[in-house]
């Protein structure tokens, strides 16, 4: 082992070029790969990532010549390899003074290759097994989402489609004009508004729908539970999309079987006269009906997962309970309640962002109709079917589109780390 001293800063300052901080640490093959990994980066840079991030803040300059969104998707694409490249070449710089540290100590060094794989097994065995992980994420997450954000910042719109027309850099010019055009503010704070109607009252129906129906099937005196159960899981074990038609057909204005069976037949009975309901003409009565659906789509789910938190609670805690004196409504609030939240509260919440971006619901049931609001969006559109609309539509508004993305995925990131960090959800002590 060489036990000259080594000075940790220089280490450092030589690993400004990524490798010549290992190979002055006598660790020639760390050395020699991470300088291969600079040059391969710069190799990169010079042949198309310089070219790309030029492309990246010009967006080009010649129509039909330069294709800005693909400049806005290669510049997007080079800035996370030269973030990835940023990142390595800062764990480089800190190697380099570690293992300085560690030489002047008197520690064992790992140089050789042997060591070196025996070094990398035993202590980065869990990063060799995530960083795949990372990478796929940052294919499929990161990269997109980037893509995005950048794109709300441009003038993309039907007057500015490539390559016919080159896109500007516009600044927060979409995010303002969300709030200040008269057009987009008034349609905003109605999709908006109708968005967390929608999103509290259709959640909170299937939550309550599949706690019930839980509570009611796991008692003992009930008899044919396990048929109970399967008649629970049947709207789950139906296909979503078939089953949102199937309602949207039963709630036909003329044809449906609600106004022509139904309803007639209630009408037979007793002090009951029920007109016909224009479900899917009137605003109020489509938005009833979607809630009503989405209740009946997703309270099964709820329904398996609370019946397996019920199991798991000890009788003790009851018998205990009734010999306090507790009666059943007591039970459930201080007992069943609690528990059931305990376990299920990240799913509950899960439940209501899930809602909050429902798109299969709001359009196949009747196209975000009946009638229009304005910019595009029609009376039951939420705001991500509102956003599918403005990047489909005759005049395509694909910067405000994504202007209207980030502001969701603010209020859904906000809103969940909000209720996370009240309900200590994810909270792994003790």
């Amino acid at each position: 082992m060489d036990n000259t001293k080594r000075n940790p800063q220089k280490a450092m300052l030589l690993s400004i070029v990524p490798g010549l901080g290992q190979l002055y640490n006598k660790q020639k093959v760390k050395g020699i790969l991470f300088l291969a990994v600079f040059f391969l980066f710069v190799l990169e840079m010079i042949l198309f990532g310089g070219q790309a991030l030029v492309g990246f803040f010009t967006l080009g300059a010649v129509p039909m010549q330069d294709n800005s969104l693909f400049m806005l998707i290669e510049g997007t694409l080079q800035i996370i390899i030269t973030a990835i490249f940023l990142f390595f070449w800062v764990l480089t710089i800190r190697d380099a003074k570690k293992v300085s540290e560690a030489m002047n100590r008197g520690d064992k060094v790992p140089s050789t290759p042997k060591e070196l794989m025996n070094n990398v097994y035993e202590n980065g065995f869990p990063y060799l097994l995530t960083i795949p992980a990372y990478l796929v994420m940052t294919v499929a997450i990161i990269f997109p989402v980037l893509v995005t954000l950048f794109m709300a910042f441009t003038n993309y719109d039907f007057k500015h489609i490539p390559p016919a027309n080159v896109l500007d850099w516009i600044g927060f010019t979409n995010f303002t004009n969300i709030f200040t055009l008269s057009s987009y503010r008034e349609t905003f704070v109605k999709v908006f508004s109708w968005t967390v109607i929608w999103t509290i009252c259709a959640t909170t129906l299937q939550i309550t729908l599949g706690i019930l129906t839980a509570v009611v099937a796991n008692q003992k005196f009930l008899k044919f539970r396990r048929f109970f159960g399967v008649i629970f899981l049947l709207p789950w074990a139906v296909p979503a999309f078939i089953t949102i038609m199937s309602f949207s057909n039963i709630f036909n204005d003329t044809a449906g079987a609600i106004n022509t069976q139904v309803i007639p037949l209630l009408n037979h009975l007793p002090f009951i006269d029920i007109p016909m309901i224009a479900w899917k003409t009137d605003p109020f009565w489509t938005k009833t009906a979607i809630i009503l659906i989405q209740g009946w789509l997703g309270f099964p789910y709820i329904y398996v997962m609370v019946t397996g938190i019920l199991q798991s609670i000890s009788e003790d805690l009851y018998e205990a309970a009734k010999m306090d004196g507790a009666n059943a409504l007591q039970r459930f609030r201080n007992i069943t309640l609690p528990a059931i939240f305990l376990v299920a509260a990240p799913t509950f919440v899960t439940q209501y962002t899930g809602n909050f971006n429902n798109f299969s619901m709001i359009y196949l049931f009747n196209n975000g109709g009946p009638g229009s609001l304005g910019g595009g969006a029609g009376s039951t559109d939420i705001l991500i079917s509102w956003i599918y609309k403005l990047t489909t539509g005759g005049s395509p508004q694909y910067s405000v589109a994504s202007a209207i993305t980030l502001i969701i995925s603010f209020i859904v990131i906000s809103v969940s780390l909000v209720v996370f960090k009240r309900t200590n959800a994810f909270n792994m002590e003790d």
